[in-house]
């Protein structure tokens, strides 16, 4: 028996990238999954329904059990209908995995409203809305005496949560904004049974990030490959499982590294009984630790480009705004 077998798992952004992997991954751990997936291009255009069924013929051939559902997260209704798939198809839900994104990477000058509010309608706003019609339901089992462990795992990123990328400021936003989302989920649905946590990925091959140099070479055979996508899967099966006692929590998984984010916490403080002058602020401010937005964009390109000084590191965020973000480094 596999560690989720029998459970029910509705997972966004399944056709592709990372939400392929955990689909397949489920599978194989004998959850029965629903396949969401529109089959858009990375920036959210377009779309092919048969992305989404050639992932459940995969499944069906390995001898699992799966459905497709094509429907958009940034769509209310059609986040609902995701729903209604797993409970019409199987009878239940117990799991939902939050990964759908999409990506437009260009300089804050340049995004335009439409922009900005396209990708955080698919990966914050569909977010809540998919966990809310999920929540509803498991809201209405446990008030009619059906109680069972119920799990939601989000998916954010190191743009956002560590990694300071220019050109991403709308993703960054979204996916800072899931990890808020996670917590405060936890602490209100906990009442039904349900655990929220969250999945930060980062430096793995996907569609998101293969323009970024090195990420598309691939390790001798044989040998661990730390940028495979699937490296997230077992990480949000753990956390999809009943066995798993983790609420609120946000885990970077990076190759087989996995680290407990912390979040916005308090660093040094300064300190008067009153009010502070400017002036006194400009002096006292000083004495205070703080990070340095280039210092941890270097460390956390080290992986991809190798240890690049300040100057080279300015050059490279002009060489990206200036073209349009066309090519951003990795977020995924």
């Amino acid at each position: 028996m596999g560690s989720l077998n029998g459970r029910v798992v509705l997972i966004t952004g399944a056709g592709r990238g990372i939400g392929r992997e955990e689909a397949l991954f489920f599978a194989a751990e004998g959850a029965k999954v629903v396949v969401n997936e529109p089959g858009v291009a990375i920036d959210g255009t377009g779309g092919d329904a048969g992305v989404a069924t050639k992932v459940v013929e995969e499944i069906t051939a390995r001898g699992g059990q799966a459905v497709p559902n094509t429907d958009s997260v940034a769509d209310w209704n059609g986040a609902r209908r995701m729903v209604e798939t797993a409970l019409q198809s199987f009878g239940d839900l117990h799991v939902v995995v939050n990964n759908a994104t999409i990506e437009r990477n260009m300089g804050l000058a340049d995004l335009s409203e439409e922009d900005f509010d396209d990708v955080l309608t698919v990966k914050l706003k569909g977010t809540f809305a998919v966990t809310h019609w999920a929540a509803r339901h498991w809201r209405n089992q446990f008030q009619a005496g059906i109680h069972a462990d119920r799990a939601v795992v989000n998916t954010s990123s190191g743009s956002g949560l560590l990694n300071p990328l220019p050109a991403q400021v709308s993703y960054a936003a979204g996916n800072a904004g899931v990890a808020a989302l996670t917590t405060v989920a936890a602490l209100e649905l906990g009442r039904y049974g349900v655990r929220v946590n969250c999945i930060s990925p980062s430096m793995a091959r996907t569609r998101l990030t293969l323009a970024v140099p090195g990420m598309s070479q691939e390790p001798q055979a044989g040998r661990f490959d730390p940028l495979n996508p699937a490296a997230s899967a077992p990480v949000a099966a753990y956390l999809a499982s009943s066995a798993c006692p983790l609420t609120g929590q946000v885990l970077s998984v990076r190759g087989g590294t996995v680290a407990v984010n912390h979040g916005w916490s308090l660093g040094g403080h300064i300190h008067r009984d009153g009010l502070w002058s400017v002036e006194e602020l400009a002096e006292k401010v000083k004495e205070l630790p703080m990070d340095d937005p280039f210092d941890k964009l270097a460390q956390a390109l080290t992986g991809a480009l190798g240890t690049v000084g300040r100057a080279r590191l300015q050059e490279m965020i002009n060489a990206l705004l200036d073209q349009g973000g066309e090519t951003g480094p990795a977020s995924t």
